[in-house]
């Protein structure tokens, strides 16, 4: 009896051991995988993170031969006491809030038009999406050509073909007159048209979540459309809605390839958002690399601290504040 055990144990211990070996070997094909991304994210990431704030204290140009200059806080006081930076900022802040508003208005409107089911919506639903998929250079420069003054299809669809009296929405100027801020709206339009359907597809899977009971308890109660609307509808959607506000007012803050597409941050500075003139100072005839890693973590901290105040309301709105 004790033999047939001793049997049973000797033949068991390679069959553990070959378990244990194949296991090895998976461990190490795993790893054989992990490794080189975590290399590559260390080397495309974290270090060019940590050295570009390194750099943002220093006085160092990416085109000179000489050794960055250690120069402390001069780059953040420089750049904090520029009125010419804070007019950028304020020109960022006024493209985040009237595109970021109107994306919402209108993707909400879409939302609630195309959550009922008829004939062709899944069409419909498809086109409205159409524009978010596209390149915003690609976005940039085919607004160009709508806009121009003289054949572009905006001015044909409004009426206004002839170019004396016609708007040159690129250059600020209706006719032959300074119109000051026309660039920016036109710019602002082109941002809402082609993130509109962002906004609509969070609120269109928050409308479609919403359970219909709540809407039948209301209609029983002779709840008016109104009511349901402000008392369910949008407390409901309100969770995805703001998501949608958060992601769009980082995109809108840190916004620059429709707008070099489109305008290059003319006419003068009237569209030059705060990542335009970063991308000046960093490599446009500037090259000032210091200032402009200094100046790209002032926006990222705006950034930190506006998701940071959306994400205190979010869950406040959730209950879990």
């Amino acid at each position: 009896m004790a033999s047939s055990v001793e049997a049973v144990t000797t033949t068991r211990q390679p069959h553990r051991s070959a378990k244990q070996q194949r296991q090895l070997s998976d461990r190490a094909i795993r790893n054989l995988f992990i490794f080189p991304t975590l290399i590559l994210l260390i080397l495309m990431n974290v270090f060019p993170l940590f050295y570009s704030l390194y750099l943002s204290f220093t006085d160092y140009s990416a085109i000179a031969r000489q050794a960055p200059v250690w120069v402390g806080l001069d780059n953040y006081v420089q750049i904090l006491n520029s009125e010419q930076l804070w007019s950028y900022f304020n020109t960022t802040g006024k493209y985040a809030l009237f595109s970021v508003s109107l994306q919402v208005v209108f993707g909400f409107a879409l939302a609630m038009l195309v959550k009922e089911k008829f004939f062709g919506s899944g069409v419909v639903t498809t086109l409205i999406l159409i524009p978010m998929m596209l390149s915003p250079v690609v976005v940039g420069l085919f607004w160009k050509y709508m806009y121009n003054p003289g054949w572009g299809y905006v001015n044909f669809l409004l009426g206004l073909g002839n170019p004396s009296v016609a708007p040159d929405w690129l250059a600020s100027a209706w006719g032959r007159q300074p119109f000051p801020g026309l660039a920016l709206i036109a710019v602002v339009l082109v941002d809402v048209w082609m993130w509109t359907p962002f906004v609509m597809l969070l609120c269109l899977s928050g409308l479609k979540a919403i359970p219909d009971y709540l809407y039948e308890a209301a209609a029983i109660d002779r709840a008016s459309s109104w009511f349901q609307f402000w008392r369910i509808t949008v407390p409901q959607v309100a969770p995805l809605l703001l998501i949608a506000v958060l992601f769009r007012t980082i995109e809108a803050l840190k916004s620059f390839d429709l707008i070099m597409g489109m305008t290059g941050g003319g006419p003068g500075a009237q569209t030059e958002v705060i990542a335009v003139n970063l991308y000046r100072q960093a490599f446009l005839g500037q090259w000032q690399t210091g200032m402009a890693s200094a100046l790209a973590y002032i926006v990222l901290v705006i950034i930190i601290a506006i998701s940071n105040l959306y994400i205190r309301y979010l869950n406040k709105l959730r209950g879990e504040d």
